[in-house]
């Protein structure tokens, strides 16, 4: 066993994380800090205190980091109008990232010499906390319990518990089928009925957003401003990163969008379903994209459409600190100075219908597309010599008997 004199623990204070705390101390004998991150998953964070108290943890750090995933991890990636595999729009791979980074901080503050965390061997997490740590600081230790021990069900985590008189919650004798993830972006569920992928999810399950049908029979019309290509304002009404992001939520939930159903790839080359919840950030990429049609340039969105495909791989599999995505972001927003403006949406029954978009610095220009009389902006004979330019190699090869006919 390597010589660990303390360690910085990813800490929720449920089942996982309390058995990690005791199985730290008693198998690497040493100091636990444990660190608690509020990243608005709906859920008082601030009982982790005194489940590490009672546990002997001296060194508890809990942190409300809302503004900053939303302002240095969501806006950045929405900006790139990122998608992986043409339907997930990262809610769990774009909290990691920065998961990571505050670990090593505690640890460099703290003088740790290792991280652990409690994802399993089987996913995804894993790999993002740990490319993560060790791009920021190559030479810490990390300690994967999951990847260690011989507790690999719920049973005998249970029974490790009772044993060593850890303090757990019950809730009630009915516990959730699903393994949930939530962050301030979305609820990602897994596991129970959706191992079956022929079984349709189950409509008590989902927690923020209501059903199409149930949703309001009146539409919802909401303007966004953008500064930048990020929201700065709600119905012309400032606010924090966080608080526009809440706030969509709260608005798309009650119109019934977000909902998602897919098989993705996972990273250590599984397939697995899951649902998720995504109301905000639904609104936000749909509206993002509208304020980037009368703004961007053609070409330039164009190259962006073809880059974000790689950017998402990049997130998803763990790759937020890496050379290549930082490159990316720079070109992504040197390409955001001009987006900006506001959008008008309708929301309705599960859909983001755009019914507007103004920019002071749009390019649409109304004399040159209109189908009235242009009075001579644009000259229509011009466009016969540019088909005839284009269509030159395709002339020649037909002219040499190559024609596909």
């Amino acid at each position: 066993m390597a010589d660990v004199k303390k360690v910085v623990l990813a800490y929720s204070g449920g089942l996982d994380t309390s058995v990690i705390l005791k199985w730290l101390q008693d198998t690497y004998n040493c100091e636990v800090v444990t660190f608690t991150a509020d990243l608005g998953q709906g859920e008082e964070v601030e009982p982790a205190r005194a489940k590490a108290q009672a546990m002997g943890v001296k060194e508890i750090y809990i942190d409300d980091l809302r503004e900053e995933f939303v302002r240095d991890f969501v806006f950045p990636m929405f900006r790139a109008n990122t998608v992986y595999e043409g339907e997930y729009l990262l809610g769990t791979s774009i909290a990691r990232p920065l998961i990571a980074k505050r670990l090593i901080e505690i640890a460099n503050e703290t003088g740790a010499d290792a991280i652990s965390h409690g994802a399993t061997g089987k996913g995804n997490d894993q790999v993002r906390f740990e490319l993560g740590a060790y791009a920021l600081k190559p030479g810490v230790k990390v300690i994967a319990p999951w990847r260690e021990w011989d507790l690999l069900s719920r049973e005998k985590l249970m029974d490790y518990a009772a044993k060593h008189e850890i303090p757990i919650e019950r809730h009630g004798k009915k516990k959730s089928p699903y393994s949930m993830d939530a962050n301030l972006l979305h609820i990602s569920y897994e596991g129970g009925v959706l191992e079956d992928t022929w079984t349709e999810h189950e409509e008590d399950m989902w927690r923020w957003t209501k059903s199409p049908e149930a949703a309001p029979n009146v539409p919802t019309y909401l303007e966004l401003t953008y500064r930048n290509g990020d929201i700065v304002a709600i119905d012309g009404v400032e606010m924090t990163p966080a608080t526009v992001l809440a706030t969509l939520n709260k608005i798309g939930g009650e119109n019934g969008i977000g909902r998602l159903d897919i098989v993705e790839n996972r990273y250590v080359g599984m397939k697995s379903r899951g649902c998720y919840e995504t109301p905000g950030g639904t609104i936000m990429l749909r509206a993002h994209r509208a304020i980037e049609s009368i703004t961007l340039d053609r070409e330039v969105a164009h190259l962006k459409d073809e880059l974000m495909p790689k950017y998402a791989s990049l997130i998803y599999n763990g790759y937020w600190w890496s050379p290549e995505r930082l490159m990316l972001q720079q070109m992504i927003d040197a390409s955001q100075v001009n987006v900006n403006g506001v959008v008008r949406l309708k929301l309705y029954k599960g859909n983001v219908i755009v019914v507007g978009r103004k920019s002071d610095d749009s390019l649409f220009d109304a004399n040159i597309a209109t189908f009235e009389d242009d009075a001579g902006a644009y000259d229509q004979a011009d466009a016969g010599g540019f088909i005839k330019l284009n269509a030159l190699r395709m002339r020649i090869a037909a002219g040499k008997g190559r024609s596909p006919l």
